[in-house]
């Protein structure tokens, strides 16, 4: 039986409560299929409202905005917000602590998000020869996450990623080495690690315990495809359709992912990941 992946602490998802609307300040973004407008870095989307909330959030899809709803801080948000910077809103503070604020956001956006990785590995049971070593990576990436605003600013974070990345990637092998059953079902347990398959028709594909890390499925047609012990992490998903698709026990799989996708009621998810509203709208 696959592994049933948990649900990640509260602290690794986005509170938007909790936050002064960073991802709507500090991030930048281009006017195309995903945003109505073009936005550069530290300058507010102007739907950002004076108490942080979007004025068009329940019309995002409608207005232009499916950037938005495919993104998530997994919690850096309000741990820049209420932890590293006090509580000290960057409308108030110091322009220059702003400045701070937006440059150190992203950095630990990319800490919370090997956080979730690192928190997903030590549930699977094939990870326990190395347990030992993930735990040590999820408690020093927290350390780093509590740094000051300097230290966050100076971390080298492409290097501690490609640290964890290396026990990731023993995680992945380990789990996926009992995947898939009998049979030699096309694909099953096959490394397609960065695979370019952009539009492929995978529908019915029997992906049991395949890497799929990196891999660019935008727009692929994987109804139906089973994808119980998949790998995927990274893995492009915009637009690829998951209708009727079984991704039980699938690992390193993010809510953004599965939000950028198109799925329905007859999509197996993870319980790490919630079912997205849009998929039971009408298209």
């Amino acid at each position: 039986m696959p592994d049933q992946i948990a649900e990640p602490p509260s602290d690794l998802r986005g509170d938007c409560a909790r936050c002064f609307g960073l991802c709507c300040v500090a991030l930048p973004f281009a006017r195309s299929a995903d945003f109505a407008l073009d936005k550069p870095a530290g300058k507010p989307c102007p739907n950002l409202q004076g108490d942080h909330r979007c004025g068009i959030h329940a019309g995002l899809r409608g207005k232009g905005f499916t950037g938005c709803t495919v993104y998530d801080c997994f919690g850096a948000g309000q741990k820049v917000s209420q932890v590293t910077f006090g509580g000290q809103d960057w409308r108030t503070g110091p322009k220059e602590q702003a400045r701070r604020m937006f440059d150190v956001f992203p950095v630990v956006r990319q800490l919370h998000e090997l956080l979730w990785y690192l928190t997903e590995a030590l549930g699977l049971s094939a990870a326990r020869p190395v347990r030992p070593e993930l735990r040590q990576a999820l408690e020093k990436t927290e350390r780093l996450t509590r740094g000051t605003p300097e230290e966050l600013a100076a971390l080298d974070v492409a290097a501690h990623r490609q640290e964890v990345n290396v026990l990731l990637l023993r995680t992945s092998e380990l789990a996926r080495a009992g995947a898939g059953g009998k049979g030699k079902g096309k694909g099953k347990g096959k490394d397609r690690r960065g695979a370019d398959l952009v539009g492929a028709r995978l529908r019915g594909a029997d992906l049991r315990g395949a890497s799929l890390r990196g891999a660019c499925l935008i727009a692929a047609d994987l109804t139906g495809a089973d994808l119980r012990d998949a790998d995927l992490i990274g893995a492009d998903l915009r637009d690829a359709d998951l209708t009727d698709a079984d991704l039980t026990g699938a690992f390193f799989l993010t809510q953004p992912q599965v939000n950028a996708a198109r799925g329905g009621a007859g999509t197996r998810l993870p319980a790490s990941v919630s079912r997205p509203v849009h998929w039971t709208a009408v298209r």
